[in-house]
């Protein structure tokens, strides 16, 4: 069985996940440390935990959740793996960290690109993975129908979406993933956003003035 918490991190107050099992194998989910004390702060938990980081998943390359890739791979040799529809966001995520103000040095390491064909695996444990782009081209969401939750990135918040305006966004291909990979799950599922607090399928399915089913 997997656990999962989150960390909220850098000055546009993203959540970072650790999943870990009971073997204490983790996976590292859009590291978004920014300042020193933030990446010490995930080496701190991990530690204390005594977890062993085994991958490290981008759910979509935005600035505000790739600030912590370089940290994680110097800190714990782990290579990036986020969806081939994403490199060109990944690309250009230092290029926005300029221009946001919030300049970064860019991951360097191996890039693997994760397909919906193949579930991430954490041992005997399967993370499915959930095309849902709109936000970004290649966003994932990461289910774990045993546990009844997913990691949706920045596609769906409480009572709300991602943002639209950004180069590769697109509303239409956001509603459209929302409906047909996410509303489409248990109504009891538990939402995990890349911003805010937890969320359900069922309450977003009748409150979210965005998307409706």
């Amino acid at each position: 069985m997997l656990t999962l918490e989150s960390h909220l991190f850098n000055p546009v107050h993203e959540n970072t996940y650790l999943v870990y099992n009971d073997k204490k194998e983790a996976l590292i989910i859009d590291p978004g440390c920014y300042f020193p004390e933030e990446r010490q702060q995930l080496k701190d938990r991990i530690e204390q935990l005594g977890l062993k980081p085994r991958l490290l998943v981008n759910t979509h390359c935005h600035l505000d959740h790739v600030f912590g890739n370089r940290f994680v791979h110097e800190t714990w040799g782990l290579e990036l793996h986020f969806h081939a529809l994403e490199q060109k966001v990944f690309d250009f995520a230092p290029m926005a960290g300029t221009a946001w103000n919030l300049p970064f040095d860019q991951y360097e390491g191996p890039v693997h690109h994760l397909s919906e064909a193949d579930p991430l695996l954490l041992g005997e444990d399967k993370l499915e993975i959930l095309l849902t782009p709109g936000h970004s081209p290649g966003s994932i969401s990461l289910y774990y129908p045993s546990g009844n939750w997913v990691i949706a990135g920045d596609v769906l918040f409480r009572e709300s979406v991602g943002r639209t305006d950004l180069p590769g966004s697109d509303f239409n291909t956001l509603a459209q993933s929302i409906r047909t990979q996410l509303y489409t799950l248990p109504d009891d599922t538990q939402v995990h956003s890349g911003h805010g607090m937890p969320t359900t399928i069922g309450h977003e399915k009748e409150h979210n003035p965005f998307v409706k089913p």
